[in-house]
């Protein structure tokens, strides 16, 4: 046992992994959660018998971290089938495997969301960047996401119907700004791998880490107000003093400094009688006249998220919905209109309104020197607003800050 006093200020995903790496070199960290739980961003509720993962979030099995630190078989991964639904007033159409198997596509389906030079594109898209190393693909120069795949040649056709609601539901903003970087790295993503749910929910996989720690203490509900030099001051105005620290949260308000900017995102649910997708694929509205972006039955990839067999409805609204009133209502007669199943019919759980939802990053990484996530002496940072907005990033950084910490760097 190592007795140097290790403390990490935050208990999600970066925090967990910085405090199992810390125990593999023989310390005994205790980390500071302000809330009642572990898990940060990466939680689950349960709900008069549902499952409700707070923000629509998949795992991508390619991202190399998880192997490190998660024993996938015993999440019991549930796969979504590549491609998906699109959904405009009175059609609906599914574009099968797009990213994966693009030149398996059926001509048809596939005119309706682009044309056939994007078949092409797509499929020459997927094997550059199945080969391209991710080293490669962040020290490119970076534009926005809308502007690579202009200049790539894709059509305005599929950018509209397919890339711009599908990468919207995972960016979490509305232009396609984000960097060039980060969609080819998602895109590499799901070019290697599959998106997945662990089968009792998204929390599944904090907990798993969770029980991984031996001789870590999590004290909860103890936010923390401050952090000056190697001295932590708490909301009940007690302080600590300790050796080393780790903020696994963004820092700006515990050091003065500007605090991150998140993109916000309200994920409401709602369960029916059935699935009207009746596959494990997402679904996605690329008209913007709609507030609805992407929806998904999440009892079409894993039945454990419903008790009840009934159906669960998880749908996620990237603009800004403040200032409505009864939004589950509204979004339920987008879902009538779309769908042609009465509003009625949607019988809403719980809505979430998650404003950190996912960090805005303008410079994205893959990787940093560990000794960058040195703050200064005896403070180190860590969380994915460091490297770009990933479970793989949380991870990394965690791993990063514990092996400075450890080092000395």
């Amino acid at each position: 046992m190592n007795d140097k006093s290790i403390y990490i200020i935050g208990a999600g995903i970066s925090g967990l992994v910085a405090a199992i790496e810390l125990e593999k070199a023989g310390y005994y960290p205790v980390i500071l959660e302000a809330s009642d739980r572990i898990g940060g961003r990466i939680k689950t509720e349960e709900v008069d018998g549902y499952l409700l993962d707070q923000g629509f979030q998949v795992m991508l099995t390619a991202y190399p971290e998880l192997s490190r630190y998660l024993d996938l078989e015993k999440l019991n991964l549930k796969k979504f089938k590549p491609g998906a639904v699109i959904f405009k007033p009175g059609a609906t159409y599914a574009v099968h495997d797009p990213l994966r198997n693009p030149l398996k596509l059926f001509a048809m389906a596939f005119s309706k969301v682009g044309t056939i030079w994007d078949k092409y594109k797509m499929y020459a898209l997927t094997q550059d960047l199945k080969e391209k190393p991710l080293d490669a693909i962040f020290s490119e120069p970076q534009t926005s996401t809308q502007e690579y795949l202009k200049n790539f040649g894709f059509s305005d056709k599929i950018i509209q119907n397919f890339f711009a609601p599908f990468f919207r539901g995972i960016f979490l903003e509305t232009s396609l700004s984000t960097s060039s970087r980060m969609f080819e790295f998602v895109f590499k993503m799901f070019a290697e791998g599959q998106a997945a749910i662990p089968e009792k929910g998204m929390g599944q996989l904090s907990q798993q880490l969770f029980e991984k720690l031996e001789h870590t203490q999590i004290r909860y509900n103890t936010g923390v107000v401050r952090v000056e030099k190697n001295k932590i001051i708490l909301e009940d105005e007690n302080t600590i003093t300790a050796d080393d620290i780790i903020i696994a949260i963004p820092p700006g308000k515990l050091i003065g400094h500007e605090e991150t900017a998140f993109h916000e995102v309200t994920n409401i649910y709602y369960t029916l009688q059935q699935s009207f997708i009746g596959k494990a694929m997402i679904g996605l509205v690329p008209d913007d006249k709609f507030l609805v972006n992407n929806l998904v039955f999440l009892t079409d990839v894993s039945p454990g998220y419903a008790s009840d067999g009934r159906a669960l409805l998880s749908v996620s609204v990237i603009k800004d919905i403040k200032g409505i009133e009864n939004p589950e209502q509204l979004i339920a007669l987008e879902l009538e209109a779309l769908t042609g199943i009465n509003a009625t019919y949607f019988q809403h759980v719980k809505t979430y309104t998650i404003s950190n939802a996912l960090p805005v990053i303008k410079d994205a990484k893959h990787w940093i020197p560990r000794q960058h996530t040195k703050l200064y002496d005896h403070v180190y940072l860590a969380g994915d607003h460091l490297l770009n907005g990933s479970i793989n990033a949380a991870m990394t950084s965690g791993r990063l800050a514990a092996e400075a910490v450890i080092t000395g760097e």
